[in-house]
């Protein structure tokens, strides 16, 4: 009996165990629904609708003659060669900041258009995550790499008026919707400046239109978006 009874507690405990363990991994999947990296697969495109896609960042009138670059298994690759200069790619989930949530979600697609200048100084290191996040490198030591690396002088410093399109309806920036109508993306511009007080651009402050949504972690810059009403297609495009 009592060896019966032994037996029965242990039971008890390994179902109690395996309980409490999958209570726990529930709790860290809700609270962080991508913990790692999913397989490259799923961050990669079909070669022409990324190009498609790329272009939707900018007017047609800045991305049709721009470079469009589109991600490969081992990083960004050229698919068209320009002539104005400017640069189109789809961003993905690791070109955010390291403590978001969605660092690692496959379905973050974000269409962007850098003129030469961000071309030349911000995309370096933007080629440089996608590089380290392909190859499987985590996340901590991607930012470790980065910060080494500008130390280096391995990736060129922020050169002066460096900007971007983010004009894109198709783009994807979050799960959770952004807009009142729901829309997961805005249509904005981006602006790279040096390490400064936010104030400077009036930036979060009651209905301006400007944020601070990137400073310098591990990026030697800031980085500033203002709304803009319009997709690049011209049609409107929710503020708010």
């Amino acid at each position: 009996m009592n060896c019966r009874i032994v037996r029965l507690a242990s039971l008890l405990l390994l179902v109690a165990a395996a309980i409490a363990s999958r209570r726990e991994v529930e709790a860290q999947t809700s609270t962080t629904p991508y913990p790692s990296m999913a397989p490259v697969d799923q961050y990669l495109m079909d070669r022409d609708a990324e190009i498609a896609m790329a272009r939707t960042a900018a007017p047609d009138s800045i991305s049709h003659d721009a470079t469009i670059l589109v991600l490969g298994s081992h990083g960004y690759e050229k698919a068209v060669e320009g002539k104005n200069g400017f640069v189109c790619i789809v961003d993905r989930s690791w070109s955010s900041s390291f403590d978001a949530p969605e660092f690692w979600n496959p379905k973050i697609r974000g269409p962007v258009c850098v003129n030469p200048a961000a071309a030349r100084s911000v995309l370096p290191a933007t080629y440089l995550r996608a590089e380290l996040a392909l190859a499987g490198v985590p996340k901590a030591q991607i930012a470790d790499r980065l910060k080494a690396a500008y130390a280096k002088k391995e990736l060129p410093a922020l050169e002066p008026a460096a900007m971007s399109y983010m004009l894109s309806k198709e783009a994807y920036l979050t799960d959770s919707p952004i807009t009142k109508d729901g829309a997961h993306c805005l249509a904005h511009l981006m602006f790279y400046t040096p390490i400064i007080d936010g104030a400077t651009w009036g930036a979060d402050l009651p209905k301006s239109p400007v944020h601070l949504i990137f400073s310098g972690g591990p990026e030697p810059f800031e980085v500033f978006i203002s709304l803009v009403g319009r997709w690049s297609d011209g049609s409107d495009a929710p503020v708010h």
